[in-house]
């Protein structure tokens, strides 16, 4: 029953909660004033003639004090010190103002009012600080009490005793769901210390604590470490199979305490150990910064992003062309949200297949910048619909570079894939078709510079297999995997458009940019990492018992166990680490054209066989996977 009522408080709304305080206050004042007489006259003190005023008007002076002192604005489960000391004043200022007023009132004669000894003045400011405020910190134990609200807890460890690590600690006690068990440190000065009460130990001994107290968490309190750190101590956590959180880094911090809220889940970007480099700033403006850039494929997991951070270079305008009107309407939105600059932003619908169209709003608009991102990318699906994947990736290409060459744009930025060197899969050998064709087309044209970035998979798109293997953690596996071999790159989707900017800023005109994308990831490895550091085991021949089951399911049609960046062997250092400027054959635009023509003609009428023999051509290391129902 205690603890029904307790729930319903916490779902009562401030305003109810406020007048139920003031009521509490109320009762507490009187009968502090009750105390306080009774105390110091030896027995129990009933008030007669207009001393019950005296008494029972007290609430009348305490209130208003106490809402001037905003005694009720403070969320009771998180009172701290400072609200403590609050509550003192307040209590200070109302017994010296109800003495004040109760000594005038018997010096000036009021009938029934005696003298009032001077001691009960201050036992009734001795009484109210300790009533009033001890009141408020049961209530805060009780509604932070675990016990009192949930039948289960969750043991956590906290990897870091410094500033960060003793505010979540704080924090994990307030929010009753959790037990904190022990602090881990690699500081060897902190063995065996305590803080508040909560011994620190170093890593060596995190696994007797872990099968000790049947930990299940461990939260990473060290917002000030490097990417590389973190992956250390996140592989040396792995063997334990707790689930890994961490906080969010010091300039998220920076607006407040920490909170549980504020623990984020270990990201796979996390897992990589992958170092970004700062960027050059230079070359993030010299094509966005007060230009008129627009944006195909802007609904997309790159377009979006591509939106993003240029509308933050501060672009004169900012087109979103894009074909899907769902995606287009969520990104305008989202821009209308963090669009703090006042950039002018439109939403432009229009497919990259219809020349007419684009050659309008390149004119109208005035286009300065073209980033090139609207693609059919998913491997099955175009492998499936092989005539629509060559009229969007290669033929829509070559329509908006031509039509961006007619209107005289500065620049068209195409965003590539590693699937198109020596692709084995029809949205590779398209993509590739549409680096060729931006090739021969720079050799034609001295107004437009067109450029290609080339880079692999990038965590958290669409396309991605870290959403999917997520997803079926959460539903209990199993994970599948096509290859127990496979691997690929990855780089985070926000690091991959910041390069694009960058490496586009560089072009001269045919340039095939490709970005660094550190060592290969085995798929299978990413998964066991994920299961682990989500809690959780492995089920396998060797733990039967475990939680989540691997599945291989076979390579899907066109995929392959490995990518590569280079189609030749030949590429040279830029400006920016991470960017290469790659030198390779191309076709010359008098053969290239009659073969995209004939192409083009043969996709719309849907001829399987024509396709893949134009492909081939075009592309002589594709290697045929004929798949396709269109």
């Amino acid at each position: 029953m205690f603890k029904i009522l307790l729930h319903k408080l916490t779902e009562l709304d401030r305003t109810s909660k406020r007048f139920i305080m003031m009521f509490v206050d109320s009762v507490l004042v009187v009968s502090v004033l009750f105390c306080s007489f009774s105390i110091r006259l030896g027995y129990w003190y009933w008030p007669k003639d207009e001393m019950v005023w005296i008494i029972f008007g007290a609430p009348f002076i305490a209130i208003p004090v106490f809402i001037s002192s905003r005694l009720y604005y403070s969320v009771v489960r998180y009172i701290g010190n400072q609200a403590l000391w609050t509550m003192a004043q307040a209590a200070t200022l109302y017994s010296i103002a109800w003495g004040l007023l109760s000594y005038m009132a018997a010096i000036g004669g009021i009938p029934g009012v005696y003298g009032i000894p001077r001691s009960v003045i201050l036992i009734n400011w001795m009484l109210a600080i300790i009533v009033i405020g001890g009141l408020r910190i049961l209530a805060r134990w009780l509604f932070t009490n675990k016990n009192l609200f949930s039948e289960e807890k969750t043991n956590v460890i906290v990897y870091g005793a410094g500033s960060a690590g003793r505010q979540l600690s704080h924090s994990l006690m307030s929010s009753g769901e959790y037990e904190h068990i022990a602090y881990i440190d690699d500081n060897l000065g902190k063995d065996r210390a305590y803080i508040n009460n909560i011994p620190v130990f170093v890593y060596e001994k995190i696994q007797s604590i872990v099968e000790k107290n049947n930990v299940t968490e461990v939260l990473l309190a060290l917002p000030s470490i490097s990417r590389k750190k973190q992956y250390e101590i996140i592989e040396k956590l792995r063997p334990f199979s707790v689930h890994v959180r961490s906080l969010p880094s010091v300039s998220e911090l920076a607006g407040g305490k920490v909170k549980i809220d504020d623990l984020l889940e270990i990201d796979v970007d996390d897992l990589l150990g992958r170092e970004t480099v700062a960027p050059n700033e230079k070359l993030l403006q010299i094509k966005v910064t007060d230009k008129t850039v627009l944006v195909t494929g802007a609904g997309g997991s790159i377009g979006s992003e591509l939106c993003r951070q240029i509308l933050f270079l501060k672009p004169k305008q900012l087109i979103l062309f894009e074909v899907s009107e769902a995606s287009l309407y969520l990104i305008d939105q989202e821009l209308a949200d963090i669009n703090t600059l006042n950039v002018e932003v439109y939403p432009v619908i229009g497919s990259v297949q219809d020349y007419k169209r684009m050659t309008k709003i390149f004119n109208y608009y005035k286009v300065q910048t073209i980033y090139h991102a609207a693609a059919y990318k998913h491997v099955p699906l175009v492998e499936y619909n092989q005539s629509q994947g060559v009229l969007n990736n290669a033929i829509g290409t070559k329509l908006a570079a031509e039509a961006a060459i007619a209107e005289k744009v500065e620049t068209f930025v195409l965003i590539s894939t590693d699937k198109a060197v020596r692709p084995t899969n029809t949205m590779g050998a398209t993509k590739r078709v549409a680096e060729l064709t931006l090739q021969a087309l720079a050799k034609q044209t001295h107004n437009t510079c067109l450029t290609m970035v080339r880079f692999g998979n990038v965590l958290g798109s669409s396309g991605s297999v870290i959403p999917l293997f997520k997803k079926q953690i959460k539903h209990g596996g199993p994970i599948t995997v096509t290859d127990s071999n496979i691997v690929r790159y990855f780089m985070t989707i926000p690091e991959a458009v910041e390069l694009v900017i960058q490496a586009g800023a560089m072009g001269q005109g045919g340039d095939v940019f490709v970005l660094d994308m550190g060592s290969p990831v085995k798929i299978y490895d990413l998964a066991v990492k994920m299961i682990q550091l989500s809690g959780l085991h492995v089920m396998d021949a060797d733990n039967p018992e475990g939680d989540i089951e691997i599945k291989y399911t076979g390579l899907r049609p066109g995929e392959k166990l490995y990518e590569e960046l280079l189609v030749d062997t030949d590429a040279t250092k830029t400006e920016n680490k991470l960017i290469m400027r790659a030198k390779e054959k191309m076709i010359p635009w008098e053969s290239l054209k009659p073969a995209l023509e004939e192409l083009k003609e043969e996709s719309k009428n849907s001829n399987l066989k024509k396709i893949q023999e134009l492909l081939v051509q075009i592309v002589p290391e594709f290697k045929l996977n004929i798949h396709s129902k269109d």
